[in-house]
């Protein structure tokens, strides 16, 4: 079965390794894209789902100690290639790297202790759907609702004799012998609601032994469940060695011991990079570029778009290739200096109306990268604090508002939370146009991608709503209102299928790398804090 593909490529070859989580495809790699696609156009014929793919181009190590001269196309090139996960239920499909560890054999200790498992969750469906034991549910829970119903009328009538009592109290002074008739009363009523509380328990206690004779087995096979399915993914977890670039082994276990999450994440290490990547190490093969990729249709939620490129996943795959990979793979990028870009385009007692660059945080973040709030600090005077009022993601440019002081800061974002704020950004969007004045709304609920981090994904249970009214004024140039203000919003709101079906230009997230992200906020309309009075401004991109 052929693995190892001769790559024909005659461009110039790049100096190091990219950052799996940061990069720009390299010619080398496209044109291994290209090489590759008829392979997969073959393989996903007929398949209405997605999937993400991967290309590794590598050369031979004893290609390399066997070359004096190691210039650009005196060694011979090749590229592996990847899926993640599985494909039509399989880990091993021709053409594609093997999983680092294939659990899916049929016969193996994988699948024989799942087949287990499986059997104890048809036992507890059995169990749950056992005509009697139903009928005992349904009879138990009206019998609590009878006895409840029966307690309340028991309490009531107490109540309304003592309230009757102390009404003649209040009237007239008793005789010792009406007094001792009051007392047996109450006493006996007293003695009638335990007698009432007595006599349900008893018809209760019946019903509920039918009922937790049921429940009893269906929690021991729960539990029973429980402890095989966390002994079976350890064991999966143990089974998953990765080889790094220095020849270390070690398990996914060790690899997330010291890291937040403590264990991985179901499905680590089936990704593209590490197949390719471990692959690559074992077989004596140098990685010089890899890159992955969509093809086909997006699943629901999050954002794919056929043929389009990826960054590695943060939450299965970060821990894996920090161990994989060198330290300088995966060290920040020097950072871009900014501060002369920052426009102040109004500034009072008040507040500040800035217009920043793209690439520039609006807050501090967990480095000293220079941000809008940073550089205020600098120009404030005695008694001035900047305090950030809403924010823009780094990429994105445009008007951002701050306050100088708590009470100005109060009365903007109290703006914001009455939506009073009026915004309006400039978008360039990628794809096919758009027909000039189209108007519209879009309504997709958003919520972080936790195993995606930074990304956002469409939840329509559970997300928080988000709303975008957008004007389209150029074929690829829309007008866009947020009514809302969610993270990514107007990122996933043009890019997702179910919106624009275009991610904008640059979106390295949703979309594909350019130069920037072209997403401008142009324009914003307020009341001054102090004084009431309506501020608009405006600020066109620079694009």
């Amino acid at each position: 079965m052929q693995l190892l593909y001769p790559l024909s490529y005659d461009g110039s070859l790049p100096e190091t390794f990219n950052n799996p989580f940061d990069y720009v495809p390299h010619p080398v790699c496209e044109t291994a894209v290209m090489d590759l696609l008829p392979h997969i156009e073959e393989l996903m014929r007929g398949n209405p789902e997605g999937k993400m793919f991967g290309v590794l181009v590598v050369t031979k190590e004893k290609d390399l100690q066997n070359c004096d001269n190691q210039r650009d196309g005196d060694i011979p090139l090749y590229y592996l290639a990847a899926f993640s996960g599985q494909l039509y239920d399989k880990s091993v499909l021709p053409g594609f790297v093997p999983p680092v560890f294939d659990f899916l054999d049929p016969d193996g200790y994988f699948k024989r202790h799942e087949t287990e498992i499986s059997d104890i969750n048809r036992k507890i469906s059995a169990l749950q759907s056992d005509n009697r034991y139903l009928e005992s549910r349904k009879a138990y829970q009206q019998l609590q609702k009878d006895a409840e119903m029966s307690i309340v009328e028991a309490k009531r009538k107490m109540q309304a004799a003592k309230g009757k009592r102390d009404e003649i109290r209040s009237k007239r002074e008793l005789s010792a012998e009406e007094e001792s008739v009051f007392v047996r009363e109450s006493q006996f009523l007293k003695a009638e609601v335990r007698r009432v509380k007595k006599r349900w328990e008893e018809r209760l206690e019946g019903v509920k032994a039918s009922v937790s004779f049921y429940e009893q087995q269906i929690d021991e096979l729960s539990n029973q469940r429980k402890t095989m399915s966390e002994a079976l993914q350890n064991w999966l977890f143990e089974h998953f060695v990765m080889v790094n670039y220095a020849g270390e082994q070690r398990n996914l276990l060790k690899i997330f011991r010291d890291t937040v999450q403590q264990l991985p994440p179901a499905g680590t290490g089936e990704c593209c990079e590490p197949k390719l990547m471990q692959y690559a190490y074992t077989h004596g093969l140098k990685p010089i570029q890899m890159a992955m990729f969509w093809w086909g249709k997006s699943p629901e939620g999050e954002i794919r778009h056929h043929l389009h490129y990826y960054p590695a996943c943060s939450g299965k795959c970060k821990p894996v290739l920090q161990f994989m990979l060198p330290a300088e793979v995966l060290a920040a990028k020097p950072q871009r200096t900014l501060s002369e870009q920052l426009e102040i385009v109004y500034e009072d007692a008040d507040l500040w109306v800035v217009n920043k660059p793209s690439g520039m945080l609006s807050v501090p973040g967990k480095t000293n990268r220079e941000s809008v709030i940073s550089l205020l600090q600098a120009r404030c005077q005695e008694g001035e604090t900047p305090l950030v009022v809403h924010r823009l993601d780094m990429d994105t440019s445009g008007l951002l508002v701050v306050a100088k002081h708590k009470t100005a800061h109060y009365r903007l974002q109290k703006q914001f939370r009455n939506r009073e704020i009026r915004k309006t950004y400039m978008a360039v969007l990628d794809g096919d146009p758009l027909p000039i004045g189209e108007e519209g709304r879009i309504e997709l609920p958003l919520a972080p991608d936790l195993m995606h981090r930074p990304y956002q994904k469409v939840d329509k249970e559970c997300g928080k709503p988000a709303v975008t009214l957008y004007r389209v004024v150029g074929e690829h140039l829309v007008e866009l209102h947020p009514l809302t203000g969610r993270t990514h919003q107007l990122r996933v709101h043009c890019a997702h299928a179910e919106g624009l079906n275009r991610p904008i230009q640059g979106d390295n997230l949703y979309g594909r790398r350019a130069d920037r992200l072209y997403l401008h906020a142009a324009r914003i309309a307020f009341a001054h804090p102090t004084n009431g009075e309506e501020m608009v401004f405006e600020v066109k991109p620079g694009w």
